[in-house]
């Protein structure tokens, strides 16, 4: 597959690849958790870009094979968690069943999002600690629909927003019992509503 640079209106505004740009802005956010930042240069922006997992061949979707990982499910929808390492209370995925795209999923499995949504978010808010359940959606790693949920911790403001992300990166490894722990309870309060719990 021949890559060439990317081009529109916006690619031609920025700087050419290899330049350094500051990361004061990082800095100077208020809701920030860096003291300092160093980028690295930007890179090349190339397309056409590199296939996501599953949409050349779905047999490599990971999210349609069945998991270990896998805490909870119900017709249409499963959570994922117990990814290693695990820095702050909880991280799970949310992802349907069926191999569908954001845009292209049916309208009957959407409806179903938001009271999942809801949910989860409760379930997660379960673990003792946790104030808030924070949701990501990051696609560029796998064409299934999915989404992300992360505990932020009781107290921690520097956490909210996108910071928790990066926290949930340098923060201490979370106990393998304790970590375990949390997945039972999320599991359980998601279970209680409907569908099936597996805690690992």
């Amino acid at each position: 597959m021949e890559q060439r640079p990317a081009d529109s209106s916006y690619h031609r505004t920025l700087p050419p690849p290899g330049t350094v740009v500051s990361g004061q802005p990082l800095v100077d956010d208020w809701l920030s958790c860096f003291e300092q930042v160093t980028l690295k240069p930007l890179a090349p922006m190339l397309v056409p870009e590199e296939p996501r997992s599953g949409e050349v061949d779905r047999s490599e979707c990971g999210h349609c094979r069945p998991s270990e990982h896998t805490i909870w499910r119900d017709d249409h929808w499963q959570v994922r968690a117990g990814f290693e390492p695990l820095r702050i209370p909880f991280i799970g995925g949310i992802a349907p069943r069926e191999h569908v795209l954001l845009e292209d999923a049916p309208l009957d499995l959407l409806v179903t999002l938001g009271p999942l949504l809801q949910r989860v978010s409760q379930a997660v808010k379960a673990v003792p600690g946790v104030a808030r359940t924070h949701f990501a959606r990051w696609g560029g790693g796998s064409e299934h629909f999915h989404l992300w949920a992360l505990a932020r911790p009781a107290g921690m403001m520097q956490g909210r927003g996108p910071m928790l992300a990066f926290w949930q990166d340098v923060l201490p490894d979370v106990p393998a019992d304790l970590a375990a722990e949390h997945l039972r309870v999320v599991a359980e309060a998601l279970a209680a509503d409907g569908g099936e719990a597996f805690p690992s």
